[in-house]
């Protein structure tokens, strides 16, 4: 018998007003997999990403997570059923330490221990945070915020990881060292990641499937290696 998927997405549909963004979106995530979500500017990524954590109420449609019924729970419950959001530029707090950002990452947990095993596992994993752990946010680079706003994500332990356009404005070889860290963390913590990212072709070279979104619908669905030698896919919806 198949394993369940850890994250399954029914006729999801959410709006802005009038305006459709999300219509009758339907997927499932592989326990443990990565997920790349593509598509053009404006096709719907981010807001499925928002719905899927509760930031944004959906107005049809049920997210499932671990067989669990999420659709409905407040934003901040989504933490204890194991899952976490980085949002498209991370959001660190600038004014705050590096080590005060990843302290509200780790706030639910009720083991003061358990928090600074955290920190620890974290900080192994970022070099440059541990190097920097006592200075502001503000005087990082803007790959070191990125890794932050993922440390951060990571000190509540999740089990399923959103990750929205981490390349956005980085340079060429720090986004491929978080692609590479997304492998190591699959690999090591068993962590399933949903991966929206306008680079397309970074994205399907580290993902284990796709899913194509075009105005709110999913239009093609298949593995990784399949999307990336599908030229009529290519072409007609990443543009590459």
């Amino acid at each position: 018998m198949a394993e369940r998927p850890i994250l399954e997405v029914e006729g999801l549909t959410a709006r802005y007003g009038a305006v459709t963004a999300l219509n009758g979106v339907s997927m499932s995530v592989a326990r443990g997999g990565i997920c790349a979500v593509l598509g053009a500017n404006g096709a719907g990524k981010t807001t499925l990403l928002r719905t899927l954590s509760g930031l944004k109420r959906a107005d049809a449609g049920r997210i499932l997570l671990d067989g669990a019924d999420i659709t409905r729970i407040p934003a901040e419950r989504h933490v204890h059923h194991g899952l976490a959001h980085v949002p498209e530029g991370g959001g660190v707090i600038v004014e705050l330490s590096v080590e005060e950002n990843l302290r509200l990452g780790g706030l639910w947990r009720s083991g003061r221990r358990d928090r600074a095993r955290r920190m620890a596992e974290v900080l192994e994993l970022f070099p440059p945070l541990r190097e920097r752990v006592s200075r502001p946010a503000a005087t990082l680079s803007g790959g070191e915020r990125q890794m932050l706003a993922l440390g951060r994500a990571l000190m509540a332990r999740p089990r399923v990881l959103l990750l929205d356009e981490p390349s956005l404005g980085l340079a060429p070889l720090v986004t491929r060292q978080i692609m590479h860290l997304l492998l190591e963390l699959r690999a090591a913590q068993d962590l399933t990641v949903v991966l929206v990212e306008q680079n397309a072709r970074s994205a399907l070279s580290i993902t284990d499937h796709g899913f194509v979104l075009n105005q709110g619908e999913v239009v093609m669905e298949d593995s990784s290696r399949r999307l990336l030698a599908d030229d009529r896919m290519r072409h007609a919806y990443l543009g590459f």
